[in-house]
């Protein structure tokens, strides 16, 4: 049985836009997870418990969906979605196998397959596309005797560039974004911070604000100024840090527990909800 859309119960508040809730219809999700928006105003979302990804309009009009499939017998659980300057989606995702990282087209082509099922209890979740070098980030974690975590830079063939993060101390990497400078940002669950590495995969810092300690942070994204915008779940807020890692001011105080974020244009943010299955969008600084 079908079930019914949601798209009319959007809500419009103080410029505020806000779609979704639980479910398998158009416009409605089950285990809303990554967020990312390409230049032209597209919103796409890894909708995981549904094994999709769908789309939107910044108003939260559904455009359309497709099924994030690694081979017509076996579909997988998406986990995070990023865009390349092809304007290709890479997205991450799990099957019952191992983990994938999977180029798909716009309209929900498969491009590209990256098996990312590596010797040991290695675990996936957020990823990155660095677009001035091509290379494709992968947030992962390392469950073995002591439990770490790292990125893999990879190209679009699968090729290892490097390793990042490995001796710094993160240990559950959730989240992943590449600033305008070539900057890799990394957000850890299991240490409360934000690790900052150069363009070459080089220590730079890390953060932990107080109102980062002891709450659980995973999504991840910085604006034009190259502020850090980082969901700090079990706070409910989503807040801002410039790039050494001063807080500066709360976004969002009202959304809980907030998932994922990406910028979009003109000035506005997409959050994601994770109990409520539900995405909204809110303007930050002033229109462009």
């Amino acid at each position: 049985m079908a079930v019914p859309s949601t798209l009319g119960t959007q809500k419009h508040e103080s410029r505020r836009v806000t779609f979704g809730g639980q479910g398998q219809g158009e416009g409605e999700f089950d285990g809303l997870r990554g967020v990312t928006v390409s230049h032209k105003g597209d919103i796409y979302v890894a909708d995981s418990g549904n094994q999709r990804i769908q789309v939107f309009t910044l108003k939260g009009r559904f455009v359309r969906q497709f099924p994030t499939f690694v081979s017509f017998e076996q579909n997988m659980y998406p986990l995070d979605v990023a865009i390349d300057k092809e304007e290709n989606l890479w997205v991450v995702g799990e099957t019952r196998p191992g983990d994938f990282a999977m180029q798909y087209s716009k309209k929900g082509r498969v491009l590209r397959k990256i098996d990312l099922r590596y010797t040991g209890d290695r675990t996936s979740s957020g990823v990155a596309v660095d677009t001035r070098k091509d290379h494709i980030l992968v947030a992962q974690t390392i469950r073995s005797y002591k439990m770490h975590g790292e990125v893999q830079v990879l190209r679009p063939d699968g090729t290892c560039v490097r390793t990042v993060g490995r001796y710094q101390g993160m240990q559950d990497p959730q989240y992943i974004t590449v600033d305008g400078q070539g900057n890799i940002i990394v957000s850890d669950l299991c240490t409360h911070s934000v690790y900052v590495y150069d363009e070459d995969g080089q220590f730079v810092h890390k953060f932990g604000d107080e109102s980062l300690w002891k709450h659980l942070i995973y999504g991840i994204c910085t604006d034009k100024s190259g502020n850090i915008i980082v969901a700090v779940s079990t706070g409910g807020v989503v807040d801002m840090f410039d790039n050494t890692g001063r807080f500066l001011k709360h976004i969002m105080t009202d959304v809980g527990p907030p998932w994922t974020v990406a910028m979009a244009t003109k000035g506005r943010l997409v959050v994601t909800d994770y109990d409520s299955n539900s995405v909204n969008i809110v303007p930050i600084t002033e229109p462009e």
